[in-house]
């Protein structure tokens, strides 16, 4: 029985061992690789019946998850809603929007920013799955993530389009910056990033950031009160 050519493709393509497979993803923990349906397989259905994965590859790999880390990224967009709210260029999506990758799969950053540049109509797409990328995408590190599978991804983001790109460390407190150009920098808690070139004028201090996602607000004295 012939096998289709497209099909004989693919198979060849598959990495051969469980090593191969789990070096091409980024060295990331085995159970977070699904093996049904086999790994280099999966089509985007299989992921939309799955949920809270990626498909990278053609294999369905889950989103490494964390409570402080959520809070982080949600922070984060209502830091950039507020920008927008004053400068209505665009808006932001959260860790559940799917979006396609050219010859990899479907990713989900856990913060993008869109442009209303890049939709001609000036409306969000009600889709399951984009095929726009984001131009801001933000990764914010669990405890089950590997330093190569964020560059990995932060690669084919910028590769594709995307011309920022954080990585975000919440036990080293810093923010990794890669921009399309080529520049790479490490902010530490005590620095500002910028969101040049894509919010211009957006500026946000790493440590304002961290204390609103950790700490309770300090309770307003009421001025009227006497001592």
């Amino acid at each position: 029985m012939l096998v289709a050519e497209s099909e004989a493709e693919a198979i060849a393509c598959r990495p051969r061992t469980v090593a191969d497979l789990l070096k091409e993803l980024g060295q990331i923990p085995a159970e977070r690789i699904r093996l049904q349906p086999a790994p280099g397989t999966a089509t985007e259905l299989d992921l939309l019946q799955t949920r809270r994965c990626e498909l990278i590859d053609g294999t369905l790999v889950e989103c490494a998850m964390g409570f402080f880390e959520s809070r982080l990224a949600v922070v984060l967009i209502c830091v950039i809603e507020q920008y927008l709210k004053a400068n209505p260029i665009g808006f932001t999506v959260g860790a559940d929007a799917y979006m396609r990758l050219e010859r990899v799969g479907i990713r989900i950053p856990d913060v993008s920013v869109y442009l209303w540049t890049q939709f001609p109509e000036r409306k969000v797409p009600q889709v399951s799955v984009a095929d726009t990328i984001p131009l801001l995408a933000v990764e914010v590190i669990s405890s089950t993530n590997t330093r190569q599978e964020m560059v990995r991804k932060r690669r084919e983001f910028l590769e594709r389009g995307t011309e920022l790109f954080w990585i975000v460390d919440p036990r080293k407190q810093t923010v990794e910056v890669a921009s399309a150009d080529g520049s790479e920098a490490t902010l530490t808690i005590d620095e500002t990033l910028s969101g040049e070139p894509v919010l211009p004028g957006f500026r946000l201090k790493i440590a304002d950031w961290f204390g609103q996602a950790e700490l309770a607000p300090r309770a307003q004295e009421d001025s009227s009160k006497t001592p």
